[in-house]
């Protein structure tokens, strides 16, 4: 008795490294520059274990916690970072609040001169900042109004206000303004509404925005070194520092403050995630209820 063998279907065709990697090239591309981007913090990050053997924190030698230890073991290093701390604080403060109404303001109301504004907010973002830092000079300069604290925090006021304004724009640009409606229906007054509707949907994008201000703020260091007098902050310590040996501390301190950062933009996807869900919520459409047949009249 003589067997049939069994006629099996076509092979699936394997799919040829050439194809794969045109189908992946560009989550390739986004993984190799992220990493690309990763790759300064992981040298600080490793070097704040270093135990260097002079001033200078450029050759591994042995590894050592003693450095976290002792982080906040040098008086100028904690003056200038708590310097540049209120620094940014106000200046995220301040910007925020004005950068959100100004948003408001440009996406909700007709003015006269709302192109010409709308073009203004993006020069401080496209303006270099060396000819920045030198203008602001050249103005408190010929105000007299003597350098310091207070010209720094005008200054990173400034230049930070833009970018809260664009963020909160780009939030306010896709909201439904239904929401606004619906609440006024039932009696919310114009504050309420904004307090219980608008603040909460556009909350992500007024957060990111001031997160954006106080990164940019607690980093800068070119209009800074213009316009600080005597103040110094943190990047003006780190500055000065490379004459005689940036102690090691510093990169403690700058993991401190990336791990917080990383934080903080957590919160703000989950926060921007918890609006889309919230804005995507629409009332049910009500079933409308059959009549019952009527007979004919007999």
């Amino acid at each position: 008795m003589s067997t049939t063998p069994a006629v099996s279907g076509p092979a699936a065709p394997r799919m040829g490294f050439g194809k794969w990697l045109r189908e992946h090239a560009v989550l390739i591309i986004g993984v190799l520059v992220i990493l690309y981007m990763l790759v300064p913090i992981a040298v600080i990050f490793f070097f704040s274990f270093n135990n260097p053997a002079g001033r200078y924190n450029f050759t591994w030698v042995g590894f050592t916690l003693k450095h976290w230890k002792n982080v906040f073991g040098i008086p100028e290093l904690n003056e200038a970072l708590w310097t540049s701390i209120k620094l940014a604080v106000l200046a995220t403060v301040i910007s925020t609040i004005v950068g959100t109404m100004m948003a408001l303001a440009l996406v909700r109301y007709q003015f006269f001169g709302r192109r010409a504004a709308n073009f203004l907010i993006v020069i401080p973002m496209a303006t270099p900042e060396i000819v920045m830092g030198s203008s602001l000079l050249s103005f408190f300069l010929i105000l007299g109004t003597p350098l310091g604290f207070t010209t720094l925090l005008i200054a990173h006021v400034m230049f930070c206000i833009s970018f809260v304004v664009v963020v909160v724009r780009s939030r306010l640009i896709g909201f439904d303004r239904r929401l606004e409606e619906a609440a006024k229906d039932l009696g919310a007054t114009p504050w309420e509404t904004f307090r219980l509707v608008t603040l909460p949907l556009i909350l992500p994008g007024v957060f990111g925005g001031a997160m954006l201000a106080f990164a940019l703020s607690i980093d800068d260091f070119v209009i800074s070194n213009f316009n600080s007098g005597t103040t110094v902050t943190f990047p003006l310590y780190i500055f000065g520092a490379f004459q005689r040996g940036v102690p090691v501390e510093v990169n403690c301190i700058a993991m401190i403050l990336f791990g917080i950062t990383v934080l903080a933009m957590g919160f703000t996807t989950w926060q921007q995630r918890r609006a889309e869900r919230m804005a995507s919520v629409r009332p049910e459409q009500e079933e409308v209820m059959p009549l019952p047949p009527v007979s004919a009249a007999t």
